[in-house]
């Protein structure tokens, strides 16, 4: 059996935390066995190397072994990617098609962001989990396949279970033996090395000397939160190692690179223990969304005071009585700032307080909004919109159907 030095060094694995080992011998230990294994962590944090880790030290190693993203499958076609159809089977099925568990047979198949899966296939996978066997869609045969399932997740997949997202099932069988892969901010030891090794590597890559941090550098290196984790680690490495002239990094430069605070432009996601309507309601994608629309919403509205009260402060382009939501902004203006954006009318009469009117907003209204526009603006790309708004392509796919956007 490998030891856990030779598994870093065969696969490029770099650190010495504590957990970072306890993982890895996890994975070591688990390997021989057909058990089933869920990887958890945050986003960036490397769990793509432990099936791997598995794979190779199983008895498995010399058969074939796949990796699927599957929050980047399209849901209406992910059950003829997985388990595959038969000629006819639905629209543009002109032959029959092997599916990845067919193809995968005897080897090994890693299940990435598997919180992700719908349900119908949810339990598609779970039959093949506790009795290998599995329909192609648009046949009654059933097949037989023996394959070992690794899978990941950076969701919280007992929440999931709790608002009905995740089959209670499926996620107890996924989480035979569980592997959880600790975040770069756990394993502040490990930080400079990781740094040290990508500015090298980038080094060679460009043909450059490599760069080098002061120490005070190195302070703020190790005690920066990285939200990113390694993958943040590695894009600012290499960012660095190609602007910056100087290969001695002080602090200041440093920190030009590094996002403020917590890594992050959102605000800090609520707790479990406070009230909230986002609590065990929706997933940490559908979060980013909302703040976003909140953010813009927020940004609209400013824009437009500062137009008001800014912009054309000695114009007659408006009469503030005549329109309620100028109207509105104007009598906010005059509590805050005490003087008159706009004159009044020719015959100078005194502005009367309009009647409010109820903007909407709707988070659903304006989530349906931005998703209608990202659309637009990339012509139906389904992809590329989901990119533009910072959610996952199945997430978004939800969406279009949640809202029946056509």
């Amino acid at each position: 059996m490998a030891n856990i030095d030779a598994v870093k060094q065969k696969l490029g694995i770099i650190g010495s935390s504590e957990q970072l080992n306890r993982a890895i011998d996890i994975a070591i230990q688990v390997a021989p066995t057909d058990l089933s294994v869920l990887i958890t962590g945050e986003s960036g944090t490397g769990k793509e190397s432990f099936p791997q880790i598995i794979h190779q030290n199983s008895p498995r190693k010399h058969a074939e072994y796949i990796a699927l993203n599957c929050g980047a499958i399209p849901e209406g076609t992910i059950d003829s990617e997985l388990f595959g159809h038969e000629k006819g089977a639905f629209t543009g099925a002109h032959d029959s098609r092997k599916g990845y568990f067919e193809v995968v047979d005897k080897g090994t198949i890693f299940l990435d962001e598997v919180g992700e899966l719908p349900l119908p296939t949810q339990a598609r996978l779970l039959r093949i989990l506790e009795s290998g066997e599995y329909i192609r869609v648009g046949s009654s045969k059933v097949q037989k396949t023996n394959v070992r399932v690794v899978a990941a997740t950076n969701v919280d997949l007992v929440k999931a279970v709790q608002n009905g997202r995740f089959r209670e099932d499926l996620y107890y069988r996924l989480n035979t033996v569980p592997i959880k892969i600790p975040p770069l901010r756990e394993r502040r030891n490990d930080i400079h090395l990781l740094f040290r090794k990508f500015v090298v590597d980038f080094a060679d890559k460009y043909r450059m000397p490599p760069i080098k941090l002061e120490e005070d550098a190195v302070d703020n290196l190790v005690n920066y939160r990285w939200p990113g984790n390694i993958r943040q680690l590695k894009n600012i490495a290499e960012q660095i190692s190609v602007i910056e002239e100087k290969r001695v990094i002080s602090k200041s430069t440093l920190l030009k690179y590094l996002p403020a605070a917590d890594g992050t432009n959102l605000p800090v996601l609520i707790s479990k223990d406070q009230n909230s309507s986002f609590s065990g309601s929706i997933d940490n994608k559908e979060k980013e969304l909302l703040y976003k629309v909140l953010f813009d919403m927020r940004k609209e509205l400013n824009d437009l005071k500062k137009m008001v009260f800014g912009k054309v402060p000695n114009s007659n382009l408006f009469d503030v009585n005549q329109d309620p939501i100028v109207s509105n902004i104007y009598q906010e203006g005059q509590e805050e700032n005490n003087y008159t954006a706009f004159p009044v009318s020719e015959n100078n009469t005194e502005i009367q307080a309009s009647e409010e009117v109820e903007e909407s907003l709707s988070l659903s209204d304006k989530e349906k909004e931005f998703i209608i526009k990202a659309l637009e603006k990339h012509r139906n790309k389904r992809k590329n919109a989901a990119k533009e708004l910072g959610i996952s392509e199945r997430t978004l796919y939800r969406k279009i159907k949640e809202y029946d956007i056509k």
